[in-house]
Order: structure tokens, then sequence, then C-alpha cells
């Protein structure tokens, strides 16, 4: 557990990553290229997409059954020893 304070901190800086990549459309994709292994600027700007979008800022109450239902099927599959409580975290 990272601590409240320290996982609210994170979170607000992953939002306001994300925020100024939707914002700066361009700085993003150049700085994903850097590690795009030779991606065409369409295939990037498709990856960067799928990443950097609305979704990704709050992916709604679906979004957060979602992992919930990722996280028990994981542990139904024998992938994971046991249940993994989920903690969301907001800033």
């Amino acid at each position: 557990d990272l601590g409240e304070q320290s996982m609210v901190g994170l979170s607000h800086i992953l939002r306001e990553s994300i925020r100024y990549s939707l914002g700066h459309r361009a700085d993003a994709l150049a700085y994903a290229a850097e590690y795009g292994r030779g991606l065409d600027d369409d295939l990037n700007d498709r990856f960067v997409g799928m990443y950097v979008n609305e979704r990704t800022l709050d992916y709604g109450e679906d979004g957060r059954e979602a992992v919930r239902e990722l996280l028990r099927r994981g542990v139904e599959a024998g992938l994971i020893d046991h249940e993994v409580p989920v903690d969301f975290v907001e800033d």
C-alpha cells in the first residue's frame, strides 16, 4: 500500500499527463514515436489513441467493473492465486 496521499498524488500526475497529451497531440505522438519501434505515423497515431483518450481519464463504472471481472477471471483460470481487492483512486 502506497498510502492514500501517495496514491492520490500519483493519480493526479497520471491524469495531468493524459490531459496534456490530449491537448498536445503532436507532442504526444512525437514522444511515442521515440519508442514505437519504427511504426509509421498512422499506426503510431492509432496506438497512442488507444491509451490517450477521454476513457483513460475516467473509464466509468463499466470500466471499473471490467477491471474487477478481469481479476476474477484471472483467479478462476489459476493465473492469480487469490482474490484481489481493487481500490480505484480519484485525485
